[in-house]
This record gives C-alpha cells, sequence and structure tokens, in this order.
C-alpha cells in the first residue's frame, strides 16, 4: 500500500511564476511541489527533506491529462505524462484529491518516487494557474 502525503496549501509567486504546495502543517522536510511554466515546458521539482525529483513535463500534455481526468475509487493514478524513464503520474479521485507521483525509473529491477497528492482546494489552485480545461 501506498503512503501518501497530503499537500492542502497552494501559493503563488507572482515576481517569479513559481506556485508552490506544501502541507498544513509545518514541519522540517516536509514534501514541497514547486512548478513553474518554461516555454512549452512545466518545471517541476517534488523535494522531501534534501531529496528532490525533478521533472519537464510538456504543458500541453499535461495540460490535455489534467482536463481528461475522470475520478476513480480505489486506483491512484490512471495516466502518465512524460517518457517511460521519467514520469508524472497522476489520478484523481471523486472527492477531487489529485493523486501525483513524479517517478524516476532505473530499469526494470525498480524506481524512485514520491506518492504526493493534492487537496480539492490546491488542486482547484492548479487547475486555474495552468490553466486546464475541458478543450485541452
Amino acid at each position: 500500500m501506498r503512503n501518501l502525503e497530503l499537500l492542502e496549501r497552494a501559493i503563488l509567486d507572482e515576481s517569479t511564476g513559481v506556485m508552490t504546495f506544501s502541507s498544513s502543517h509545518e514541519a522540517a522536510g516536509a514534501p514541497v511541489v514547486a512548478m513553474r511554466r518554461e516555454g512549452g515546458y512545466i518545471a517541476l521539482s517534488a523535494s522531501y527533506g534534501p531529496f528532490e525529483i525533478a521533472l519537464r513535463p510538456r504543458f500541453q500534455e499535461l495540460s490535455r491529462v489534467l482536463a481528461r481526468l475522470q475520478p476513480v475509487e480505489g486506483l491512484h493514478t490512471t495516466r502518465q505524462v512524460g517518457t517511460g524513464q521519467a514520469f508524472l503520474a497522476v489520478g484523481l479521485r471523486p472527492d477531487g484529491v489529485l493523486m501525483l507521483r513524479p517517478t524516476i525509473v532505473a530499469d526494470a529491477t525498480g524506481h524512485v518516487g514520491f506518492n504526493l497528492a493534492l487537496g480539492d482546494e490546491a488542486r482547484k489552485a492548479l487547475y486555474t494557474w495552468l490553466p486546464v480545461s475541458a478543450d485541452a
């Protein structure tokens, strides 16, 4: 079973264009996801203490996948954005929580990833910021 860390806060730094998602409880080493649009890509940094996974999925692909997500009970992630070696797996629960699994695959024997979830309000902030629409 995967242990998920819920990120409920979304903060946009207007001066840098960085959207940051974090937990509502302040703790050293707590997980943080930061995103910034860089041309046709989204620079994504998921960190947990000193450990970080950085990805650059295509903006259009991420926006399209998020727009087409359907809530699924029981499954953690239903879609992936990226390549077979580095990807962001995403899924939507019926309660509006967005599952995020930034993952780096070593080879067929293993991978490293974070099991994160954006609370409904944080997900809505992400969808507004990107923006995500049904037309994507």
